[in-house]
């Protein structure tokens, strides 16, 4: 018996064993790094600050206006042309204020306070969404990682395989040509590998899209999340997408009253002083104007209608997306479920099967009861069943990542 027929039993004893990391960014650290460098979270917190500055000019009276001029300036008659003809011609500087009314700066007031509320609660969405892109990106390169390794380890065990020729073609059993056997396995084998390469490439261009660590890799188990649908619905009135909609439901509040505000005079008050020929004599004007909002029906009225059909939209929007989120969160937990029996399969069923078929299989090759070709369809389903495994693992904690961090609490 030749000694190259028992080869791929090393192999089959390599990819048993789960691969092991040994790289230096773990999964909490990931999560941290993204928040300390995302950009866009950057970018968040200056609209914070910005809708906050922009707070303290809400409900302010408008800047005071100069007024200039000249009153009583004669254009006929023998005083014409000069300005110190007549007693009534004088220079005359003002200040003017606007003063609109109470309603109208208090509605102010409140829509910049809920200009602050949506601008935080966008800050806290673009958070947890960055921590979700974060911890998936983690967790594909984690397992790429590992499948390319569990592959690496199997191809290892087959190495002296490649140059062997099958005992079938040395006994003169089988045509020369099954002798090509090996290298359209190898070819298979490093087609796979491809695969694989490029799957942790992109895994971890993504990662570093979110961490800023140009080349990053990979340390420490992966995360495990329990999900509890209970505790997960009870979370959702605190959803930052509803925190959003609650925030724009103000602002229209705040557009209502200002509407209603309207409805109301708004005042302006001015005071001037005139410079006339001294034989005259100097003069000082005060005054005050109010406008007059007599034509409700056709001008302030329509425009409140408006604004309350917006705030009503925003309230059905707001259910709206409660439901949206309702029915994403039940539909992903379907999913959790279903990936996660389908991992406990692979584990307990598809990967032991295979194990077991490739074993027998290959003692039927060493006993020379078995082509290699039997030996071959063994060993590429046990590393489907192996890489299969690690697949449906990573689908299972991406899920609960997934869950937990989209729908859960930020606490």
């Amino acid at each position: 018996m030749s000694s190259h027929r028992w080869l791929p039993l090393a192999a089959v004893a390599a990819l048993a064993a789960a691969p092991a990391a040994a790289e230096p960014l773990t999964y909490a650290g990931a999560l941290d790094l993204a928040a300390r460098s995302a950009p866009s979270l950057q970018a968040s917190a200056l609209k914070v600050d910005a809708a906050r500055a922009a707070a303290h000019a809400a409900g302010r009276l408008p800047d005071p206006k100069l007024s200039v001029g000249v009153d009583n300036f004669p254009v006929s008659g023998p005083p014409a042309g000069r300005l110190n003809a007549d007693e009534m011609t004088m220079a005359k500087v003002g200040v003017v204020q606007d003063v609109p009314n109470a309603a109208r700066r208090r509605a102010e007031v409140a829509a910049g306070s809920a200009e602050i509320g949506v601008a935080e609660a966008e800050a806290t969405l673009q958070q947890r969404n960055v921590r979700v892109a974060a911890a998936l990106a983690w967790i594909d390169l984690a397992y790429a990682e590992r499948r390319l390794a569990a592959l690496d380890q199997l191809v290892g065990g087959l190495k002296d395989l490649w140059s062997a020729q099958p005992a079938s073609v040395a006994s003169g059993a089988s045509r020369p040509a099954v002798g090509l056997e090996p290298r359209r396995l190898q070819a298979t084998f490093a087609d796979r590998r491809s695969e694989l390469v490029a799957a942790v490439a992109k895994a971890r261009a993504e990662l570093s899209r979110w961490t800023g660590d140009r080349a990053p890799t990979t340390a420490g188990e992966a995360p495990h999340y329990d999900v509890d649908p209970a505790a997960l619905h009870a979370a959702l009135d605190r959803h930052p997408i509803l925190l959003i909609a609650e925030a724009a439901e103000r602002r229209a509040d705040a557009d209502v009253d200002a509407a209603r505000g309207a409805t109301r005079p708004d005042w302006s008050f001015e005071v001037s002083y005139g410079r006339r020929d001294p034989m005259f004599g100097d003069t000082v004007s005060a005054g005050a104007t109010v406008s007059l909002p007599l034509f409700k029906s056709t001008r302030q009225e329509p425009v409140i209608a408006a604004r309350l059909a917006d705030r009503n939209r925003m309230r059905i929007e707001r259910e709206d997306r409660r439901r949206a989120l309702v029915a994403a969160l039940d539909a992903d937990i379907a999913d959790h479920v279903m990936h996660h029996d389908q991992w406990r399969r692979a584990v307990e069923v598809l990967v032991p099967t295979a194990e077991q078929r490739a074993h027998l299989e290959l003692s039927s090759y060493a006993a020379g009861r078995a082509g290699f070709d039997d030996m071959r369809m063994a060993l590429t389903d046990l590393a489907d069943a192996k890489l299969g495994a690690l697949e449906r693992e990573a689908l299972v904690a991406r899920d609960g990542a997934r869950i937990v961090l989209t729908y859960g609490s930020d606490q």
